[in-house]
Formats: C-alpha cells, structure tokens, sequence
C-alpha cells in the first residue's frame, strides 16, 4: 500500500476525505435512459458480463435464497438459462444526452471525462485514435446491443454498441452490502468497465471470444480471469495517469478503489455466501489478484505492464 500512494502522491499532503471533482470538466458522451423504461427483450448475454455481476449475484441470492454460484451462471451465459442476443436488437429507448444535472450523474460525467482524457493520450502516444464509450445511465433494465440489460447484470460493457452501462443503484450496494464505500470505489468502476472497451478497441476481446468456442467450461473461466484482470490494471493505469493531470485523490480514495477491487473478489463473495471457496468457478479473480493488478496500473501508469495473460496472474 505504501509504495502505491508514494508513487502516485509524491509526499504531497492532503485533508480532503472524498475525490476533488467538482468543478472538473464533465463529458457529454453521457446517454441518461433513467425513468424512461426498459421495455421488453432477452436477458443479456456472456458478452456484456461486467464488474458488477459477481456482487449482484451475491446479493440476489442473499434477497431470493438462490446459490449466487448458480446465478452467476446464468448472468454470464455458462450453462443456465441465458437466451443469446438476436443480431437485430429492438431500438433502445432515447435517452436525454449531454450532462445530467444531478450529483451522482455530474460525478459520472467527471469520471468519463477523465477516462476519455487519460486514454485519448495514451492512444496518441500510441500513434493510435482512441474512440471514447458512451457512457448509458439507466434504472432496472434498458436495451443493448447485448440483449436486455438489467441491474442485476450491475455495471457492464457491451462491446456490441461499445457503450459502458451503469444503473447508479449499484454504489449503494457496493457501499451497503460489499462495505465498499467511497467515490473512489465508484469511479473504479467506472475505469474498469472503460478498461473493457479498451480491451475491445485494441483486439483482445475479439481473440478471447473466438478463442472461446475451443475451450471448455474450466479454460474459459482462467481466461476470463484474465481478461477482467487486465480491466483492474486498466483502472490502475487510468488512476495512475489522472492523479498526475489532476492531484484529486488523496490516499484514502486510493485505499477506497482497493477496498472495491477486493470487494468483488471471486474467493470473498464465494466464502461470504457459501463459506466455501472454489477457485476452478472463477470468473472474475481472487480479492488479492484484483488488487495486485490495479496496484500495478496505479504504481506503473504503464499498459505494457498490464498483459495478464502471458505473466503469472497469480
């Protein structure tokens, strides 16, 4: 932990308790469906299976007595009862675009804008174009290019449409039932569901996907593993690169994005609702490799040391 905030805060001292955001320039890639209604649809696929979907799964099965093991499943399409999105979605309901007006849109606008930043520069390093997600504000359920997505999903990215979706009901749980508060913890998740669309941009995603139809159950699970792994680093990178350009964080909120990448630790959530931990079931990772892969983003700023897939991920 030291070594984190010494790389990323230089000694400089700070007082405030939550991120300095306000006043900081706000996206308006932001699509606002909230209260507009989901309509009907297909549950959502594999494909847009996000950070979120371990933690709802727990919590659901807390609410309605099912195995969170089994519902985990199901969200993301490994044998339960998941229909596969149609190639032809039913238009999404329009959504009011531009910034939202309320505090907790304001502040995800905040935080899309830094990604949108961050990753913008590293692309042009890159000699590449980055292409920022829009970033969709919905309540309950609203369509996708990945099927009908639903709250219980939580955050996710739909590498169909290329937009990163978030009902803001999520943070509550994260807060009330993870014990993950803070709005550190919440822009992390915004970064590591903008790390899947990085994932999406570069290629990784589509060789994992056609990579997947040779693989068993067991395999694509470590790869997924990976996969979400490398989206943790991605959300240390961009940790890292917006502290340089802003100094809005201070050490608790870094304490605060480390506390939610081990609160959606695969072992946690399994050893909370089952009191038993099978690591072969693993979708997401372990409490400690989350944590140790946004703590090399946040320590590094440097995407080259975010490959999990060819390091140890251990």
């Amino acid at each position: 932990m030291a070594r984190v905030i010494e790389a990323l805060y230089d000694g400089a001292k700070y007082q405030g308790k939550t991120m300095r955001w306000e006043g900081e320039r706000e996206s308006t890639n932001i699509e606002d469906r909230r209260g507009s209604g989901g309509g009907g649809g297909l549950p959502i696929g594999g494909r847009g299976i996000g950070l979120g979907t371990v933690a709802i799964a727990l919590v659901a099965g807390w609410i309605f007595g099912i195995n969170p093991l089994t519902l985990l499943s199901m969200f993301a399409g490994g044998g339960g009862p998941v229909a596969e999105a149609p190639s032809r979605q039913p238009q999404a309901p329009a959504g009011r675009t531009g910034t939202p007006d309320d505090t907790g849109g304001r502040f995800a606008s905040v935080v899309l804008a830094s990604t949108e930043d961050v990753w913008t520069r590293i692309f042009q390093q890159a000699g590449a174009r980055y292409e920022p997600p829009p970033l969709v504000l919905y309540s309950g359920r609203t369509r996708t290019a990945c099927g009908l997505g639903e709250a219980a999903a939580g955050p996710f990215y739909c590498p169909g449409d290329r937009k990163v979706y978030i009902d803001l009901d999520f943070y509550r749980i994260l807060k009330e039932r993870l014990g993950a508060p803070g709005e550190a913890a919440q822009a992390y998740v915004i970064a590591h569901e903008v790390g899947h669309h990085v994932q999406n941009l570069t290629g990784t995603m589509n060789k994992i996907e056609q990579a997947r139809r040779q693989m068993s159950e067991a395999q694509y699970n470590q790869v997924s593993v990976r996969l979400e792994l490398q989206a943790d680093c991605y959300a240390g990178v961009w940790a890292y690169h917006s502290q340089q350009a802003k100094r809005w964080l201070d050490p608790s909120d870094i304490e605060q994005a480390i506390n939610a990448a081990a609160a959606v630790g695969d072992d946690r959530l399994q050893r909370q609702s089952q009191g038993m931990v099978r690591p072969e079931t693993f979708t997401h990772g372990s409490s400690a490799q989350r944590v140790r892969w946004f703590k090399t983003g946040a320590q590094s700023g440097d995407v080259n040391q975010c490959d999990t897939f060819s390091r140890n991920a251990g």
